[in-house]
This record gives C-alpha cells, sequence and structure tokens, in this order.
C-alpha cells in the first residue's frame, strides 16, 4: 500500500471536518464522502485508500449496508467504525475495530498501523510461493543436537525412534527427516496408533479385502501400501496394543504383510519412524510393551527437549508461529519485548503446541495490532528475573513477520513535525495550557522527543542511548519501533 489516503464517510459535516483535521495530522489525505448515497463515485478509486473510517450513515440500515458494501468490496480497504452512540452498529463482520470520540493522535495512529498490515498482507495474497512448514525452529543447544541427528540419519533407512512430551514436534522432525532424504518424492504417511480402536488399527494398517469381516463392502489399501517407497510416521507407538506390535514386528522383520482376510504376502518398501511421549523402557518392564519391538523400532533415538528447557527459542518460535498465520491469511500481531520476556518465563507444560494456540488467540483478540505485557492472558503474565544477554539479542534480531515489515516501511507512523513542535513548546512551559491538555498524548510525544534527542546524540548507538535515558537495552529498542525512530549505526 503506497497511498496514504484515508477515507472519511459520516453525515454530521463537523466530525468531518474533526476528522479531516485529524488525518492531516498523521502525515495522511482526507477523502471526504459529501453524498452518501453516492458514496462509491466521491471515493474514487477503493485502492487507493489506506483505511476508511465510517461514521453515522443516515440509519442503522444505510450504515449496515454501506459497511457491507465496503468491507465485502474486492479492494480489500480496511475499515473502521465510529463508536458513536446514537448510531451504533456494533462489531459489524470484516472490519478491523472501533474509534471511540474524541479520536486522539495515538488511537487514530494505532489504527493506521493496524490498516497498514491488513492492507500489505491482503496486497501479498497473490504471492505464489509455498511456505515451508516442515522447518525446525530453534538455535539452542538442545535443538542444534537434535539438527544435527536429523542429518546424520536422513539418508538413511534405519527405523528412527523420536522420544519427547506431548507437543513437542515430534512429528515434524519426522517430517524433516523424509524431506531430506532421498524418498522426499514419495507419500509421507502418518498414523496416531492411540487414536485408532484396537479392533480397526489392523485395517488401518495392513489394509482388507472385500468381505473379510462385517462392513467390508469393499478391498481397502492400508497405511503400508499407500506409504509404498516412502515414509510411514507411527505416532504415538506406545499406545499401540500388544496384539498389533507382534504383527508390526514381523513387517519390520521381514519387509512383508497381508491384508485382512488375504494369504498374499505383500512387499513393504517403507522407512517406518515411529514416536511417543511414553517411557517405553518402563512399559517393557510392565508388560506392556514388546522388548523385541522397542529394540527394532531404537535403532535411532532423537529425544525432542520440552520448551521449558529450550526458552531462548521463544522469540524465534513466536516470530516463525505468527508467519505461518500469516501465511494461511488468518491475520497477524506483534508483541513488545515485555510480552515475549513474559512468555519466556512461562513453563509450557503444553509445550510448543501451547504456545501456538497462545499465538493464535492473540491474533484474535489483537488482529494486527500490538500486544504489551498487559494485554496477555493473566496466566501468561509471569514475572522473572532479567533476561540473558542471549535471548535479549535474539530478541533484538529476530526480523519481523512479513505483515509487520509492512509497518516499519511506513514514514506515515512517525510523528509529524506539527506535532514535535507543538510538543517541544508545551514541554518547556511550566504551566498548564489554559484549554488544558491530553495527559496520556502530550507524555507519549515528550517521551519520542526524549529518545529522539538521545538517539542523535549518541551518533546512532542504541546502547549508549539506553543508559543515558536509564532504561534497558530491549526496553529502548522495543519503543523505537512504537515511534518510527530508525537508527544509523548500533
Amino acid at each position: 500500500m503506497s497511498s496514504n489516503n484515508v477515507l472519511l464517510i459520516d453525515v454530521d459535516p463537523d466530525r468531518r471536518k474533526l476528522l479531516s483535521t485529524l488525518v492531516e495530522f498523521i502525515n495522511c489525505q482526507a477523502v471526504i464522502v459529501q453524498n452518501i448515497d453516492l458514496w462509491f463515485e466521491d471515493a474514487g478509486d477503493l485502492s487507493d485508500i489506506a483505511m476508511a473510517i465510517v461514521g453515522d450513515c443516515g440509519d442503522k440500515h444505510e450504515t449496515k449496508q454501506l459497511l457491507r458494501e465496503l468491507v465485502n468490496h474486492e479492494s480489500a480497504v480496511p475499515v473502521f467504525q465510529l463508536d458513536l452512540a446514537d448510531a451504533k452498529v456494533s462489531d459489524f463482520p470484516g472490519t478491523l475495530g472501533s474509534l471511540s470520540l474524541p479520536v486522539k493522535y495515538p488511537q487514530l495512529s494505532n489504527a493506521l498501523q493496524q490498516a497498514i498490515i491488513y492492507r500489505g498482507q491482503h496486497d501479498g495474497a497473490g504471492d505464489n510461493q509455498a511456505y515451508d512448514f516442515r522447518r525446525l525452529v530453534g538455535n539452542s543447544r538442545a535443538m542444534k543436537s537434535v539438527q544435527k541427528m536429523i542429518d546424520q540419519v536422513c539418508e538413511s533407512d534405519a527405523n528412527v525412534l523420536i522420544l519427547g512430551e506431548s507437543g513437542t514436534g515430534k512429528e515434524v522432525v519426522a517430517r524433516n527427516l523424509h524431506h531430506l532424504s532421498a524418498r522426499k518424492e514419495k507419500p509421507f504417511v502418518p498414523v496416531n496408533c492411540g487414536a485408532i480402536p484396537a479392533e480397526l488399527l489392523e485395517s488401518e494398517l495392513f489394509g482388507h479385502e472385500k468381505g473379510s469381516f462385517t462392513g467390508a463392502i469393499t478391498a481397502r489399501k492400508g497405511r503400508f501400501e499407500l506409504a509404498e517407497s516412502g515414509t510411514l510416521f507411527l505416532d504415538e507407538i506406545g499406545d499401540m496394543p500388544l496384539p498389533m506390535q507382534v504383527k508390526l514386528l514381523r513387517v519390520l522383520q521381514e519387509r512383508t504383510f497381508e491384508r485382512v482376510g488375504s494369504n498374499k504376502a505383500i512387499v513393504a518398501n517403507v522407512r517406518v519412524i515411529a514416536a511417543t511421549h511414553r517411557n517405553l523402557e518402563d512399559h517393557i518392564i510392565d508388560g506392556r510393551f514388546r522388548e523385541d519391538l522397542f529394540y527394532r523400532l531404537n535403532v535411532f533415538p532423537i529425544e525432542m527437549p520440552s520448551l521449558r528447557e529450550r526458552p531462548e527459542d521463544i522469540p524465534l518460535l513466536i516470530n516463525e508461529l505468527i508467519t505461518r498465520v500469516e501465511h494461511e491469511n488468518r491475520g497477524t500481531v506483534r508483541l513488545t519485548s515485555a510480552a515475549i520476556a513474559s512468555l519466556y518465563h512461562y513453563q509450557w507444560p503444553g509445550n510448543v503446541r501451547e504456545l501456538a494456540n497462545v499465538v493464535e488467540r492473540l491474533v484474535i483478540l489483537y488482529p494486527y495490532g500490538t500486544v504489551e505485557y498487559d494485554d496477555l492472558p493473566e496466566k501468561f503474565q509471569v514475572a522473572g528475573d532479567a533476561l540473558p544477554e542471549a535471548v535479549v539479542t535474539v530478541i533484538e534480531e529476530t526480523p519481523p513477520s512479513k505483515g509487520m515489515k509492512q509497518v516499519e516501511a511506513k514514514a506515515g507512523l512517525a510523528i509529524p513535525e506539527s506535532v514535535k513542535d507543538q510538543e517541544m513548546i508545551a514541554a518547556e512551559s511550566d504551566s498548564l495550557p489554559a484549554e488544558g491538555l491530553d495527559l496520556k498524548e502530550h507524555l507519549a510525544n515528550l517521551e519520542y522527543l526524549l529518545i529522539k534527542q538521545a538517539i542523535d546524540e549518541a551518533a546512532g548507538v542504541v546502547a549508549h542511548a539506553a543508559n543515558r535515558l536509564k532504561m534497558r537495552r530491549t526496553t529502548l529498542v522495543e519503543k523505537m519501533r512504537k515511534y518510527g525512530i530508525q537508527r544509523d549505526s548500533d
């Protein structure tokens, strides 16, 4: 989105004038709709509209009709509603949010930020580049060890047993092994052994012939046949019933199997990768898992670390998970350093799966917005010691997701020169202006000026500027991103 036009639709001329002045305050151009019935003509080319602000269109029915036409238009204009008590159309589907009156600079600036991200995502919707969901994320020592083991065994046909808690990403490892092997052009077939009833598991794995049991009205291939020349991933192998363990062992030993109801042997050219969160050695002692099958599967064990064992990977994982959501065109979100630090200190019993659920929840709660520490669900608001320097560096150096790059690329988020000049005059005054002021907005603009001054005096070296401002370096970097302050060097 290269345009900085903001579409204003409201029957109240005074409100239109006020909004127009505010829009110019954020270095944008107001496009005003004078006639609601002819709004489309007044708006012009909607692809040149950065965002639209819709207030009262005459009555609730007309307002809803206009909102429907606007949000469903192929140009995907980001739409915000004015929160009007006398003409409220609450949470109309497709709008990005509402603006409360009187609209202030921080609120309007944040709305523009959300619009830029939204617009940037939809402008890139035609990008045909496939996103690689198989990628393992993490630079911790534990994850580097896992990646090294994958590299060592990927080209082999040896059986691999992946161990680790639920939600650590065992299937991701299995898919990596398949993707990096000579079998990558052939099928990858996953089976959850714990989710299939014991009486159906044999048919699911080996297939069956027509009439072999009640309900078998046609012949059916099993997972081994479907994975021919490829990889069969047996997830939760520890939950497999003992009778099926015997049959699986025979297939692994002889590399042949028979469909249920048939005596014809079928050759199985399949690589088997198994995974479990169970302690199989304890299961062997308890008689719940066959020792001979364990040794057949445990040719090359890979143990996935829990997320609490590698918290330094959390910033990278968050960025990766946000990128995945963006790729699916389900929105985006950005987390501040304080929010990431809180998630770093959380223990994550559900591991990466739980983190993925949190990220998805935040995208739903704060679409195209910024999540602060206080915005996190209470369960995840965890205080702790200062982050290790290595983790701080990761947070600072992790590139923003594709959607968030749209914000940093736009100069419209910087505080206008007129605001800076006015606030500098106000900052130098010891008295409160007769007409009063918005304290929150005033402090935000004053903070901008002081940070900018510190960065300039430190010749762009953020660490030195942070010392002058008596704050942590990561906090200063976060505030620089918030205000769109650039640095020449660091």
